[in-house]
């Protein structure tokens, strides 16, 4: 890079930081994830807003081509990986186990019926959504399952925790059956984008079985090494520099592993990030500092940088946007609340985790900006995503606050579990 690439990325860098954390504290003042603040820097940088007034600004600092587009790719490939590493820490495989099984239950039909009725939505309409190849009808029809089967852990975390219910039975049961969810779903996700860089027949089943034997070992035998390697680590390294470096470490070095295997880079930082979570020797302290270094420094990066790929007012259509918004909405109420209520919850409790589950946030932007990059998508399905993403995790906490608030007295005994600390 020569001198004045190095400037023109540097005020890249320092711009998007400040709009995309001072638009996030704007709505967070108004109770809204602050992810909603970061991708309107990103819309209001990017080719949308000051591409139209100011396009040679747009195209010299806030670009996607050319040398800085290729830094500030890398920057946020970087961002992505460490997301997902820092979602991964945040599934708790013992809150999964006792909550038993109407997590369970609730978990296994809210995946099972939006995952069919979105591969079916994919498979009979792809041309309404954008797709035109028919040859790439399966691996999108996948995506379209996957997409309204995942939710975001995050945002329900933080939002139980703003209305007092992270505690209370109905809270941990939507949290239980959403670490599920986010664990299947991002497996399933890894097996789309494996397929998409695997044509050959046998594609599918060496996908599959390569990212659930990786699953198997890190959660196993890694959680074993880690386990022991930590309270060396802790006792020779200094704190908390030394863990940061740690646990990044892992997380790239699964990256790195899963990406050479043909899986996404994502799914090895995500089950890293379960490996690490669940170690009893992280604690509290710790894993709220790289929560923050992680959420602070690199999410706001890749969000704001997802306005500066398309243009959100061109490529908006009305029709894909309701479609999609009816699809995931209904399909998360009618899949999470049945479960819910096969496990034994009241109808009231069941709406409440329908309602919670189907908040998708971050990870759902996640999944359609890698689903885009990868050919996947169109660029207006992207942007139904993007506006789906925000409007059901914007409506989760008045929906819970209004099914839950004054009903639910009883709190779960959390004596041997750690809360989630979320600050996303």
């Amino acid at each position: 890079m020569n001198h004045q690439q190095l400037i023109d990325l540097f005020l890249c860098l320092g711009i998007m930081l400040l709009t995309g954390r001072l638009l996030g504290e704007f709505f967070r003042k108004l109770r809204m994830p602050l992810v909603v603040g970061e991708l309107l820097a990103g819309i209001m940088l990017g080719p949308t807003v000051l591409g139209q007034y100011y396009p040679d600004v747009t195209e010299t600092i806030f670009t996607t081509k050319g040398t800085i587009g290729l830094v500030l790719s890398g920057i946020t490939s970087i961002s992505v990986v460490m997301l997902l590493f820092a979602a991964g820490m945040e599934v708790e495989l013992s809150i999964i186990r006792q909550q038993g099984k109407t997590a369970l239950k609730a978990s296994f039909v809210g995946l099972v019926i939006p995952l069919i009725l979105g591969f079916a939505a994919g498979h009979e309409f792809y041309r309404f959504f954008g797709e035109n190849n028919a040859d790439n009808v399966l691996v999108f029809s996948l995506f379209m399952g996957t997409a309204m089967a995942i939710s975001a852990l995050p945002i329900i975390a933080r939002t139980l925790m703003d209305l007092n219910l992270f505690k209370t039975k109905v809270g941990m049961i939507i949290i239980a059956a959403a670490m599920l969810d986010d664990l299947i779903g991002w497996i399933l996700f890894s097996v789309v984008l494996g397929m998409m860089n695997n044509t050959q027949s046998w594609g599918f089943l060496y996908t599959l079985a390569f990212t659930i034997l990786f699953a198997l070992v890190i959660l196993t035998l890694g959680r074993f090494v880690i386990n022991k390697f930590l309270p060396w680590a802790k006792r020779k390294l200094s704190w908390p520099g030394g863990i940061l470096a740690i646990s990044l470490g892992f997380a790239f070095l699964g990256a790195a592993f899963t990406e050479r295997i043909g899986i996404h880079a994502i799914f090895g930082a995500f089950i890293v990030g379960i490996a690490f979570g669940d170690s009893v020797h992280l604690n509290e302290k710790t894993r709220d500092i790289i929560n923050q270094f992680i959420t602070n420094i690199f999410a706001p990066l890749f969000f704001v940088s997802i306005g500066f790929k398309i243009n959100f007012v061109e490529n908006f259509n009305l029709a894909i946007t309701l479609w999609v918004l009816l699809l995931a909405i209904t399909s998360k109420l009618i899949g999470a609340g049945l479960g819910a209520l096969w496990g034994g919850l009241s109808w009231r409790e069941s709406l409440a985790v329908g309602f919670g589950m189907n908040a998708r946030g971050a990870m759902e932007i996640v999944l359609g900006l890698l689903a885009l990059d990868a050919g996947v998508i169109s660029e207006q399905l992207f942007v139904a995503i993007v506006v789906m993403a925000v409007l059901t995790s914007v409506m989760a906490g008045p929906m819970l606050q209004y099914l839950l608030t004054g009903a639910l007295k009883v709190k779960v005994n959390l004596k041997e579990l750690n809360p989630l600390n979320v600050n996303d």
